[in-house]
């Protein structure tokens, strides 16, 4: 008899609701994020928020510009900086197509979430491009009807 395999729990630090609305997803990255001291211990009491912030490409690196990790209640004085740049983890090949699929001036790199995923936290980004205030409203009523539609079949 094989032993079951070790699946790993997903728990939702934030989301960012924003983007979802306000991008079109093209695609999905799960990422790494590198975090000083107090941060985690912040993010453990889920206190983070990533809707003001987007992730920038520098020096074959990726960035998580703006996001907000407010100061850990419990610190000392070494808690970190709340709106720090923080270094995500990505692979080589990651980098080459994300940099290559960002040379078409439309699209952005976007957080969607951070999360933990067993003892590490891990951001997930995705490449997205803006919407128009019509797709926007072709969004919303789309997402109407469905809702109506599901009413309906209950």
């Amino acid at each position: 008899m094989q032993p079951a395999a070790k699946t790993r729990t997903e728990k939702v630090i934030c989301l960012n609701k924003k983007a979802f609305h306000e991008f079109e997803i093209l695609t999905k990255y799960d990422t790494g994020i590198v975090l000083q001291g107090t941060e985690v211990k912040a993010l453990r009491m889920h206190r983070a928020t990533i809707t003001e912030s987007f992730a920038r490409l520098k020096n074959g690196e990726v960035w998580l510009v703006n996001s907000n990790i407010p100061h850990y209640a419990h610190g000392n004085i070494n808690n970190h900086e709340p709106t720090r740049t923080r270094k995500l983890l990505l692979g080589k090949k990651e980098i080459r197509k994300i940099t290559d699929k960002l040379k078409d001036k439309s699209l952005t790199l976007v957080p969607l979430k951070l999360y933990f995923s067993g003892p590490f936290v891990k951001a997930e980004i995705a490449v997205a491009k803006g919407k128009k205030l019509h797709d926007k409203r072709e969004s919303i009523k789309s997402a109407d009807i469905k809702r109506q539609l599901s009413r309906v079949k209950i």
